[in-house]
């Protein structure tokens, strides 16, 4: 892992979002709060997000794109941006992962790795 690369803390919470879910559809609505810390000296610039998602039935999918959340912040040396987003899923339980594509204050640019984290409905894992 390069000195950037480790400059950028992911940290994630996730829901189930009951009230939007519908099992007899098998549709199960997660949302997920991430917050990107920069440990770094300098600001870093997220330019786009590449997550995978795999639902109990083994299911791949791929989500990419520009920013989060239609934005495309600048994170200054220190500090830390937050966001919340979500995904339905066919099953009560997704395991997601992925990356960022950041760009620091000298154009270098590098990924910021999303590592693994459980999407679960309350009561399937003990």
């Amino acid at each position: 892992m390069t000195e950037l690369e480790s400059s950028i803390r992911i940290e994630v919470k996730t829901e189930y979002i009951e009230a939007q879910s519908s099992p007899e559809e098998e549709r199960y609505l997660f949302s997920y709060t991430i917050t990107i810390v920069n440990l770094g000296e300098k600001p870093a610039t997220l330019k786009s997000r590449m997550w995978c998602i795999t639902d109990a039935n083994g299911h791949h999918s791929e989500v990419q794109g520009a920013g989060v959340v239609g934005e495309t912040p600048t994170i200054a040396p220190n500090t830390a941006y937050q966001y919340t987003s979500g995904t339905v899923c066919e099953t009560p339980f997704a395991v997601m992962q992925g990356h960022y594509i950041m760009i620091s204050e000298d154009g270098t640019e590098f990924k910021a790795q999303i590592a693994p984290f459980r999407l679960a409905a309350p009561g399937l894992l003990h």
